[in-house]
This record gives structure tokens, sequence and C-alpha cells, in this order.
């Protein structure tokens, strides 16, 4: 599929608007954004996108969490927030032992492994998407996975 054409225009308020295959959005420069997604276990199994790539932009994670749904996630070794620069890369990595059904993770504490000196929170590539998936076996036991993610967009 060929990449779609971005046209942008900065406001006078500072923002930029921009319509990608006839949709527009509004991206206010240093805006922090939040997203709260329900991914079936099988969906995250599958590796699924939570922020689509946005051409001309990047984007940089400011905080995430997660929560297991319809029981505790098990068998499989992380659930991991994925970024790229220049390849993949775990922005959390919520371990097996911490995500019992209804617990709230956040990145940084017991259980949910950020990369190395705040790696985590720097600028992704590009024209990049940010993922969620899992690393080992698939999940099984909980029903869903809600993933919270809070994010900034800069230009590339």
């Amino acid at each position: 599929m060929p990449a779609a054409k971005v046209r942008s225009k900065w406001q006078s308020d500072g923002s930029l608007a921009f319509s990608e295959s006839g949709t527009a959005r509004l991206i206010i420069p240093g805006a922090v954004y939040h997203i709260r997604t329900r991914f079936t276990i099988a969906q995250v199994n599958a590796g699924a996108t939570l922020l689509a790539a946005l051409a001309g932009f990047k984007y940089r994670m400011v905080d995430g969490a997660m929560i297991a749904v319809g029981g505790a996630a098990a068998a499989h070794t992380t659930i991991d927030i994925l970024g790229t620069v220049s390849t993949s890369r775990k922005l959390v990595a919520f371990a097996v032992a911490q995500t019992a059904q209804s617990t709230l993770l956040k990145p940084g504490v017991t259980g949910a492994a950020i990369l190395a000196d705040g790696a985590s929170f720097t600028a992704n590539d590009a024209n990049t998407a940010i993922t969620v998936g899992v690393t080992g076996s698939p999940i099984t036991t909980a029903t869903h996975i809600d993933v919270l993610f809070s994010y900034v967009i800069e230009a590339a």
C-alpha cells in the first residue's frame, strides 16, 4: 500500500492542521495526548497497533500503563509497548509475575521495566507506529489487556 499524502498548514495559534487520506487532524506542539485501548489477548498475541505511523511526525512516550482484564494474564514472559529507533525497542515490558487481574502496572515500577537511562521517554523514529506485543509464549487466561498511553507528537 503506498504511503498517504499529507498536507499540512501551521495555524495562527501555533498548531499544525493536516489531512491524511481525507481525515483532518490537529496537532498542538508540546501537547500531551492520551489513548486508552482495550485489546483482546488474541490481538496482543498477534501484535496490535496502538498508534498508527504518522507521516512526517514521531511519537515520544510520556507515560504508559497496562491492566489485565477478565483474569490474570499468564504464560507470556512480557507484554510490551514497542516503538522504533532504527530497530524495534521495548518502551515498557510488563512481566508476567505482575499481570494480575485489575492491577495497574506503570513504567519503572516492579514488573514494568523501561529502557536504561530514560531512553523509553525519547522520541521514536519518524513515520513509525507504536505497537503492543508479547515476548515468550502467547498470553492465556485474561480476556483483554487495557493499554493506557500518554504521548507527544513531534515534527520529524
